[in-house]
């Protein structure tokens, strides 16, 4: 689905290539969004708890994003991923009961932001309110992560509270701009904005960067991060409300691939050997589609920005590389850890 995902990425950023399956543009968001993104955390959190029944977020996630793309009508599709995020919210209720903490609460509330987008995208309301409401799921589940490793930190009262007030001013923004949409999204990106510099500010990442190896990889995975969070925060503040074209373009992809997309490459060195039962080693290539990552990305919102249409094609060719050169390092780093062994 994440190769189905890009294939339609590079569709409709303007590459004229062979369209696989008719339904594969109109399903680029769907597909990463939820089929991709949506599939890989229900099965992170059905490995870490260990129950069977667990796994059946994912299986339906899976087949919603795969219906999608093979034609099935939209309802079907959304219907199988809202499905899914039922159940990722039944996993995290399961959760909340073992240990009811402000960490599994927010990352509780990105479950229900999930739900809540899924089921407004199934009633027939377009991607553009969607989209708000998925983009919370992913951030809403990065700031608990990142809360949860905060506690050696001993964060105080008063941090706490302004990270749980940026968590309100995203979520009141996303249901607000279902019924006005400028106030809506000027609450949502004040909301990102604060989470932004509550991240750069409080996050463990500011001491581990000073380590070597897979610790400052990380590091560094985050705080870039976190800097594309805060500027995709203030282009929502600056360009107001958009629901397509270019400057929508720039905003959606400096959160869903400069902040979304630099979390998966710090957290994958640990997460993906914890979900398949491999060991790996790390491997400094892995700073190779980090670095494309980032500058791809800065060529395609300047692309965006200016209106420089060859800039945006191929910052947008060389995201898609960047995501599969990582994945490719990090295959290496598992099989070369079992070759060793």
């Amino acid at each position: 689905m994440l190769l189905g995902a890009l294939w339609a990425a590079l569709i409709r950023i303007g590459w004229n290539w062979p369209v696989l399956l008719p339904a594969l543009p109109l399903s680029h968001g769907p597909l990463m969004v939820s089929g991709f993104l949506g599939t890989l955390i229900g099965i992170e959190r059905a490995v870490a708890l260990g129950r069977r029944w667990m796994y059946l977020g994912p299986a339906f996630s899976a087949a919603g994003g795969i219906a999608l793309a093979l034609g099935a009508p939209v309802g079907l599709g959304a219907l199988l991923i809202l499905l899914g995020s039922l159940m990722l919210l039944i996993v995290f209720w399961a959760i909340l009961r073992i240990e009811w903490i402000n960490y599994t609460l927010i990352m509780t509330l990105g479950a229900v932001s999930w739900f809540v987008g899924n089921l407004v995208w199934l009633l027939g309301q377009p991607l553009f309110f969607v989209v708000y409401w998925w983009m919370a799921f992913l951030i809403l589940t990065i700031a608990g992560e990142r809360l949860e490793l905060g506690r050696l930190l001993r964060l105080s009262r008063s941090s706490l509270i302004f990270i749980y007030a940026t968590i309100f001013l995203i979520l009141f923004g996303a249901l607000a701009g279902m019924l006005a949409r400028p106030p809506g999204v000027l609450i949502y990106n004040l909301g990102l904005l604060g989470l932004g510099i509550w991240l750069l500010r409080y996050d463990v990442a500011r001491r581990t960067v000073r380590q070597q190896g897979l610790p400052r990889f990380i590091a560094l995975c985050l705080l870039a991060g976190y800097v594309w969070l805060l500027g995709s925060a203030v282009l929502g503040l600056a360009n107001g409300v958009q629901t397509g074209g270019l400057l929508y373009d720039a905003y959606l992809h400096g959160i869903l691939l400069g902040f979304v997309f630099s979390m998966i490459f710090g957290h994958a060195p640990i997460i993906f050997p914890a979900v398949l039962g491999r060991a790996a080693v790390y491997k400094s290539w892995l700073y190779l589609p980090l670095i494309l990552l980032h500058f791809s990305l800065l060529l395609r919102l300047i692309g965006d920005q200016l209106f420089i249409l060859p800039l945006r094609l191929w910052g947008g060719l060389l995201n898609a590389l960047a995501i599969l050169l990582y994945f490719a390092v990090m295959l290496s780093a598992i099989r070369g850890t079992n070759d060793e062994g």
